[in-house]
Parts: structure tokens; C-alpha cells; sequence
């Protein structure tokens, strides 16, 4: 009877250890799971109007280290070989999109653009001048945290963009969509 009862207590102790861990990963897949229907219904709306919220005790969990970005030589920083980032100037296919254009003056240009920035839930402008933007756009429920940049040149009516995931492989199209609704609402501001 006494070689059955220490079984008893290891078996229990590991099934007892072991919660806490499947419920964790049960609450991480459940919220992979809202954040891929809450990016996938945002394709719908231009401007998303939820507030950013994180489930209990995953904020800052996933927001990763702060990259160093900024302009180079009138370029924005290169994007890496994962296909979570997508860049207006010199990308390759899979991480190219096209830059804004705009038909008025360049500050009214810059001022709309932030306009349209702190309209977007989860966006924080972090830095800003005259021919740059740099924010942080938290997503919902999990906490990603993916980084935006703009620049706008002053011998051309554009604005070149970059937008890319901190952590991961893939962000789902997350960061091209986002920067899609930034152009729509530009052109829908008749910039």
C-alpha cells in the first residue's frame, strides 16, 4: 500500500503543476484566435474605433524591444527577410507597397497624416518633425506592438511609409492593411 500511495502524490503533483501551463496556453490560443477575427473584421472598417485593450496579465507580454529606426540618407530603415514588414522605398515584391501621394502643401499634408494617426485606436505618434513620423501601433487584446514610420520628402509630394511587426514571422497582413487604411483615409480627407 505504501509503494501505490507515493504514485498517487506524484501523479497528482504533476497534473496539479501542469494546469496552470495548459491554462495558459489555452488563453494564448484563444487570443491568437479573437486577435486573427478582429484584424480580418478591420479589413472592413477604414478606421478601426474599438479601444486597444490586452486580456488580463498579457500586457507588455508581447510588445517586444523598441527597434532603432529613423530616416538614413532620405531612406527609411530597410525591412528584415520576415514577411511582417512592408516598405515604400527599394523593398523587394514581398514587402513593397506604394507611397501615399498627396495634392496639397507638405505641413497639410503631415497634419492630416497625424490626424488620421490619433484616430486609429492603438496608434502613439512617438516622434515627429518636419519631414518625419515615427508611432507605435498596439493591437488588441494581445498587446503586439508593430512600428510605423513615414517621411515625407520636401522636393516631392509623397509620403514614403514603413510598417513592420516587433516579434514573430508573420503578422497576417496586418501592417500593409494598416497602412492601406491610412491611404484611404488620406484620399478620403482629400489630401
Amino acid at each position: 500500500m505504501s509503494s501505490h500511495q507515493p504514485r498517487s502524490l506524484i501523479s497528482t503533483h504533476r497534473a496539479w503543476s501542469l494546469r496552470p501551463l495548459a491554462r495558459f496556453a489555452v488563453a494564448v490560443l484563444i487570443a491568437g484566435v479573437i486577435t486573427i477575427a478582429a484584424s480580418l473584421s478591420a479589413i472592413a472598417s477604414p478606421i478601426p474605433t474599438l479601444q486597444v485593450a490586452t486580456l488580463p496579465g498579457l500586457a507588455g507580454v508581447f510588445a517586444g524591444k523598441s527597434p532603432q529606426l529613423g530616416l538614413h540618407d532620405g531612406k527609411l530603415t530597410e525591412c528584415p527577410p520576415s514577411p511582417n514588414c512592408v516598405l515604400s522605398q527599394a523593398a523587394d515584391a514581398k514587402h513593397a507597397i506604394a507611397p501615399i501621394t498627396y495634392h496639397t502643401d507638405r505641413e497639410t499634408a503631415r497634419q492630416t497624416l497625424l490626424k488620421v494617426l490619433n484616430a486609429m485606436s492603438g496608434n502613439q505618434v512617438i516622434t515627429q518633425t518636419d519631414d518625419y513620423i515615427r508611432f507605435e501601433a498596439t493591437v488588441r487584446l494581445i498587446g503586439f506592438v508593430d512600428d510605423g514610420e513615414f517621411y515625407l520628402p520636401a522636393d516631392e509630394p509623397i509620403i514614403h511609409l514603413r510598417s513592420a511587426s516587433r516579434l514573430g514571422e508573420s503578422d497576417l497582413g496586418v501592417n500593409r492593411r494598416r497602412l492601406e487604411q491610412i491611404r484611404l483615409a488620406m484620399k478620403d480627407l482629400d489630401v
